[in-house]
């Protein structure tokens, strides 16, 4: 077999293969090293790695999770697909195809989405989307180039939060969990979302070779906060952000995404995933680059593909509506829940 399927941390003679391959990958991130096992949050949904090998060197590697009867590799915020620059895209996928198969066994759809395009999958049974995709900063051309990317009222908000005495600082202390664990509680309320358990949110943060907490302070006290996921030597990722509504005219988001940049570019890490291509994100420069969505539906007459296409094709109809339409549409929507 060319092809090795994982479902724990590796031993060490291929974690030596992992990481010696992450240094040639093209998108080298956290969910795809081996340190993915570690991850507080996925423990309960069978995390797996398929690693592809050509000639005894790891080529490629899809991490992913077990969920709703479905194989999931990533999202296209945080893709979770990589593969050696320099291997032939055939092998690479051929193998990668092979180890998913397997490890789906009788769940009918496997998705997987990368930064790379590797349309070599479709011989294999897979359809290929191109999403938006995500703003990524070039980290190797310094803070003060990446500042002057900056749109004009970015760089104002920034100046701002510093002369109003946002200070910003990495957290190191249970105490400075706990602080922004109340900022992020009180964000989920606003949000209407469940909040992580703060001992699976400590955890995570005690992974500190992969991850980093930034916070913001006005007074002493903190607002907001952003977390990043690591690949030494490689990329960093927005995690999450949270901040007190109150306190959002101080601006310390924008400041908090200058410090993490400042202080990644001095720690030699080569580029930064916005996870995302709004406005609020590309505001702060860089390129956005495509998302390719692999997907595999097993089905009989793909039926997970054919859902999709309706609720796509659903979509457009309804937004084609006049608006005193639409807003009937949303009531008797509502009426029926």
């Amino acid at each position: 077999m060319n092809w090795t399927n994982l479902h724990e941390y590796p031993k060490p003679e291929v974690e030596t293969a992992w990481r010696d391959f992450l240094a040639r990958a093209d998108f080298s991130a956290h969910y795809v090293s081996p340190e993915y096992f570690l991850e507080p949050f996925f423990r309960e949904k069978k995390p797996f790695a398929v690693l592809a090998w050509d000639e005894g060197k790891m080529v490629g590697v899809a991490t992913g999770l077990h969920e709703s009867g479905q194989v999931h590799c990533g999202l296209k915020s945080r893709p979770q697909c990589c593969f050696d620059k320099s291997a032939e895209p055939g092998i690479v996928a051929a193998n990668l195809a092979e180890g998913l198969l397997a490890e789906a066994g009788s769940e009918t759809l496997i998705t997987l989405y990368s930064m790379s395009s590797l349309d070599e999958l479709i011989a294999f049974g897979y359809r290929c989307e191109k999403q938006e995709g995500v703003v990524v900063l070039d980290l190797t051309r310094g803070a003060d180039a990446l500042f002057k990317g900056f749109s004009s009222n970015r760089r104002t908000n920034v100046r701002s939060a510093i002369k109003k005495g946002i200070e910003v600082s990495t957290a190191s202390t249970r105490e400075d969990f706990e602080a922004y664990y109340d900022v992020y509680a009180k964000w989920c309320v606003r949000k209407q979302q469940e909040p992580v358990r703060f001992e699976t949110f400590e955890q995570a943060l005690l992974l500190s070779k992969n991850r980093r907490l930034f916070l913001a302070r006005f007074e002493g006290k903190v607002i907001a906060g952003v977390v990043i996921r690591l690949s030494p030597g490689g990329m960093i990722e927005y995690a999450a952000n949270s901040s007190l509504e109150q306190d959002l005219k101080l601006k310390p988001n924008d400041l908090l995404h200058w410090r993490v940049i400042e202080w990644a570019c001095s720690e030699g890490y080569t580029s930064y995933n916005l996870a995302g291509a709004h406005l609020f994100l590309r505001k702060m420069g860089g390129t956005i680059l495509p998302v390719y969505r692999y997907r595999f539906d097993r089905t009989w007459l793909r039926r997970h593909e054919l859902k999709e296409a309706l609720g796509h094709s659903g979509m457009k109809i309804y937004h084609a509506l006049p608006a005193g339409i639409q807003n009937r549409v949303k009531r008797a929507l509502k009426r029926e829940e």
